[in-house]
């Protein structure tokens, strides 16, 4: 009696699996090997919106250089956040999917060298940044800010 399996056995694609936070956004990259395609939520990251902050999440691919890219594919999903917040947590998240397939799958030189570059640009692109906002209290309408006081 043989057992059969209900999928025919796959090579085990390369893959990791990162994280890339700001404030409340949360970006999960699933890089693999592939032709060198980056998506944020099944868009491609040339399309991403606001247009001006769209240089900030292409930045650890302009400062590593388009060849380290070339067969990787990053699926990205985000959520969580304002705009500004989402677009930092994807590009924490690529950086960090980048060290982490070197880390991985090709060698402990190249994985540090990339490292490297990327600290001496932007430490927070690798590391997170650990400042939240500050809940409110009573008696003002903020953190800090209180009612004004009158005395008559």
């Amino acid at each position: 009696l043989t057992l059969m399996s209900p999928r025919p056995c796959l090579p085990e694609s390369q893959s990791v699996q990162v994280f890339g936070k700001k404030k409340t956004a949360t970006a999960c990259a699933f890089a693999k090997q592939g032709r060198g395609l980056i998506k944020v939520n099944g868009q491609p990251i040339e399309n991403i919106e606001p247009e001006c902050l769209r240089l900030k999440a292409f930045e650890p691919v302009l400062i590593l250089g388009q060849d380290k890219f070339a067969n990787l594919d990053i699926r990205i999903r985000v959520k969580g956040g304002g705009m500004t917040a989402q677009i930092y947590a994807i590009r924490s998240a690529i950086a960090k999917s980048i060290v982490a397939y070197y880390a991985k799958y090709v060698d402990e030189s190249s994985k540090n060298e990339l490292r490297a570059t990327l600290m001496a640009y932007d430490r927070n692109l690798l590391v997170a940044d650990p400042r939240r906002r500050e809940p409110k209290k009573y008696g003002g309408r903020g953190a800090r800010a209180r009612f004004q006081k009158s005395y008559r």
